[in-house]
């Protein structure tokens, strides 16, 4: 997809802060580390959009960027990443109330793009947050981060492990992705559209 614009229009922490735009949402959903950001950055070809950071836990706002493409505008939703150690349990029941306040009541979203390290087997919070989007009948695209990282003889392996320790539903789909090389980009735009036009 071409993208004209692309830009970060807030960050929120409650409902009445959520843009009013009736626009489609993509929330991307994943561990602190896993490459939310890069990969936000690598979809819309820009370097800096998405502030990436190598500190885990940075993102600590609802964060909603505003996609203007030739198919179409829609809005990305950075969601805190989950299974960070470092803060306070106080601040992880907040996030968590924050994130399960939006994804289960923000009638704009059309689905996840929960986030996965190729490399390893899904996380108990990886897990966790599959079977609560599937509880609540929210569609999930899966996107598999860091594939440069894999040797490609490897990935239908690592794949394998993932789908099986997710269990995941058969009309789930599964992106392997690459914020350094590009790989796997048409896929995911092709997946995102697929959901918004169901």
């Amino acid at each position: 997809m071409k993208i004209k614009d692309a830009n970060l229009v807030i960050s929120a922490v409650k409902p009445d802060q959520y843009p009013g735009e009736s626009l489609p949402e993509l929330a991307l959903a994943g561990r602190s580390n896993v490459g939310k950001s890069s990969l936000i950055n690598k979809l819309i070809g820009r370097k800096k959009l998405a502030h990436t950071s190598s500190k885990p836990g940075k993102t600590r706002t609802l964060n909603f960027y505003r996609i203007q493409g030739e198919k179409g505008d829609l809005f990305f939703v950075d969601l805190p990443g989950y299974g960070f150690a470092k803060v306070s349990k106080q601040m992880k029941e907040q996030w968590g109330e924050m994130i399960e306040s939006y994804l289960s009541r923000r009638e704009s979203l059309e689905a996840v793009i929960q986030v996965v390290d190729l490399r390893h087997p899904p996380s108990k919070d990886d897990i966790q947050m599959y079977d609560w989007l599937k509880h609540f009948d929210i569609p999930v695209i899966v996107a598999a981060t860091k594939a440069d990282k894999v040797p490609r003889g490897k990935w239908q392996k690592h794949v394998k492990i993932i789908k099986e320790q997710l269990e995941m539903e058969a009309g789930d789909e599964l992106v392997i992705f690459s914020a350094e090389t590009g790989n796997g980009k048409d896929e995911l735009w092709k997946a995102i559209f697929n959901v918004i036009k169901a």
